[in-house]
């Protein structure tokens, strides 16, 4: 049985080696969130959607060359939000960071995207603004971060709810700190229609989503959403020392949370994507102490998305209501 209790700021922040920074543009209704490591930080991802949208994804497979990265980004914007990585290498590169080249530096900043252009928001633009952003959020980075209508869940929709940007975390009876982010934009549903309970309420701790009990229907819901308008996007994170390979393990176990939180999950129509990242301020775990871990991000990513949808707070045009405006 797993047994732990929130961290101080419950934020995947509590991991000792990140910051998270926000952008949104609140016209464009979209935004951007990135992971930046104090220093370099080991990675790993798994897929289990069927519309992803990602960037630099082939490089964090065990067996290739590159070990540490420097950021990961979370964008709106579909394809075009893969630009937002363009941005942040650039606030990163001028930061000096990068893997070594011979006398040069280059970034390592994976991304992945979510679906949010029928968000209400204006999209008149000429020049893609998702760069901007991603070296905005780069430039806000720290260990405190709003959630709900924030960065990369700005324009996050979640079944027939408002989605958002979510996190928690978690740290287990031996010292290990396992966290969760995530922009929650499913097609299908976080609660129940009728009564506004949140499917991850078994794993809820400290009131964190308001308590209201699980839901007594399990009957799926979904938003009708044409083919590639959906995505749920998270990155989970250990202080523990994981190579590759242990990193993409968590991030498979992981996917379980979005299955505990969303109903249905892992649709052809969302490209649904964890990353695991591991800060590798503790010692490396045994084979019990990974699967506690990969339990452990499983469970953080579940009550993250919940999170992230109830803290969703209205703003003009939206199409679908918030939580609050139903339940709160």
């Amino acid at each position: 049985m797993l047994t732990g209790r929130p961290g101080p700021l419950n934020l995947i922040t509590d991991v000792a080696g990140l910051l998270v920074g926000n952008a949104a543009d609140d016209a464009l209704k979209s935004g951007v969130t990135v992971v930046l490591g104090t220093g370099p930080f080991a990675a790993s991802v798994d897929v289990m959607g069927g519309a992803p949208g990602t960037r630099e994804t082939d490089l964090l497979r065990p067996g290739t060359l590159v070990d540490r990265i420097d950021a990961l980004v979370l964008s709106g914007g579909s394809a075009f939000g893969l630009s937002a990585a363009d941005g942040a290498m650039a606030a990163l590169r001028g930061m000096g960071r990068g893997w070594p080249v011979g006398d040069r530096r280059v970034p390592i900043v994976p991304a992945a995207i979510l679906y949010d252009l029928a968000s209400g928001g204006t999209h008149d633009w000429t020049d893609t603004p998702y760069p901007a952003m991603g070296r905005a959020a780069v430039e806000a980075a720290g260990t405190r971060f709003a959630l709900g209508t924030e960065g990369a869940g700005t324009g996050a929709v979640a079944g027939c709810l408002k989605g958002g940007l979510g996190s928690a975390s978690l740290v287990l009876d031996g010292g290990v700190t396992v966290g969760a982010l995530v922009a929650a934009n499913p097609v299908g549903g976080v609660a129940c229609p009728e009564t506004g309970r949140f499917r991850a309420a078994p794993f809820e701790l400290d009131g964190e989503f308001g308590s209201r009990g699980a839901p007594a229907s399990a009957r799926p819901e979904t938003r009708g959403a044409p083919p590639g308008t959906a995505t749920t996007i998270a990155i989970v994170a250990t202080d523990a020392a994981l190579d590759k390979a242990q990193a993409q393990r968590v991030a498979v176990m992981a996917q379980d949370g979005m299955a505990r939180a969303i109903l249905p999950s892992h649709t052809p129509f969302d490209g649904d994507l964890v990353f695991a990242a591991s800060t590798l301020r503790r010692p490396a775990p045994d084979a019990a102490g990974l699967a506690a871990i990969g339990h452990a991000a499983s469970v953080c990513l579940a009550r993250a998305i919940a999170r992230g949808v109830f803290h969703a707070r209205r703003a003009p045009g939206d199409p679908y209501p918030c939580w609050s405006d139903r339940w709160g």
